[in-house]
Formats: structure tokens, sequence, C-alpha cells
């Protein structure tokens, strides 16, 4: 069975939805910025080409059923602003990692809180995800500081962990429970048609 398909997700502020390939001109703000891909597994957008290849990347992931990647509109000007996405899913298990990035100009506005507390009530209260993980390389302060506002566990350091863009290095890891999360801490809400 697949991870299945979200609608989009409102917040007060922002919309979660799927990408698409009109999404590729915003995104080259967020990925084209070394800041925000400092601790991401690939380098800074350059083209174009990069962000299609991305895409394509993206695309064949959700084809396999076990991720949906999603951007972060923000509601007032409907620009998309950063992407999240649920990726190894696990039915049996039913757990899913989680991953993010968010636009530097955006940054220490409670957006990325925002958004991935909506994507974490959609996840545990209508996709039905037990359990939910995230790893975050240690020198990311603002991803670890967040995944820890927003109750995960750290659950340990992985020793390195992967290889990218040249270096070896470890992350920690954390984890969220299903039962641990409070559905008003971040209530998802269907968005309406426009």
């Amino acid at each position: 069975m697949t991870l299945a398909p979200i609608p989009p997700v409102q917040t007060p502020r922002l919309t979660l939805r799927a990408v698409a390939a009109a999404d590729l001109a915003d995104l080259m703000e967020v990925n084209g910025d070394p800041h925000v891909t400092e601790f991401l597994p690939y380098a800074a957008w350059q083209s174009e080409r990069d962000a299609a290849a991305w895409l394509d990347r993206m695309n064949q992931l959700v084809g396999g059923g076990t991720a949906r990647q999603l951007v972060i509109v923000r509601n007032e000007d409907r620009k998309v602003i950063g992407t999240l996405l649920l990726f190894k899913f696990d039915q049996g298990s039913s757990r899913v990692e989680l991953g993010y990035a968010l636009g530097r100009q955006h940054w220490r506005n409670g957006y990325a809180a925002e958004a991935v507390g909506a994507a974490l009530s959609h996840a545990f209260l209508q996709l039905g995800i037990r359990r939910v993980e995230a790893e975050v390389d240690p020198g990311n302060v603002a991803s670890n500081a967040l995944l820890r506002k927003l109750g995960f566990t750290g659950e340990g350091f992985l020793r390195d962990r992967w290889v990218a863009k040249g270096r070896t290095y470890g992350v920690n890891i954390y984890g969220l429970l299903a039962r641990e999360w409070p559905a008003a801490m971040a209530p998802a809400t269907p968005a309406r048609p426009r």
C-alpha cells in the first residue's frame, strides 16, 4: 500500500500542497541559496536544469508510493516559500520520515513550526501514521530546536551516517509518536476551493 495523497492543508498563514512544475521558479529562491541547502544532501541549485532534476527525483519518489513532496505556500500572496517531504513510508510500521526547507528570507517568523505542525497533525490524524522520524545535522541549530519545540524526542546520534557534498557527517535522530502529539497544537484543516 502507498502513502495516501495529501489534499491541500491550510493554516492561518500557509497552505501545504503537492509540488507542481510551476513552483520551480519560487523554489529556485529557496534551493538556490547555499545558506538554505547547507544541511541538505544536495548542492544549491545553479540552474533550471537543477530544479527540473530535483522535481524528477521527487516525482519518482512519489510515484513509488513511499513519499509525498509538498510545498509551503504563503496564503497572502500564494508565493511558495519552502518544501516539506514525508518519505520512506513503511506501511507495516505506520512510520514516515520528515524533511523540510524554508527560504532564508522567511526564517524566524514561525513559518516552519506552522507548516511542520500542520503536516504532523495531518499525518497523525488523517493518514494514521504512528511514528514520524527526522534526521538533523547537529550543526543545524534551528532545525534541532524546531523539532524539540514540536515535541520530538532526541533518540540518539548516528555516527558518520551520510556522505554528501564531499563530507561525511553524523546526524541527530528524532522521533515523535502519534500518542505524543496534541491535536490542538497545530490543527490541520482542508483548504477551501478557490
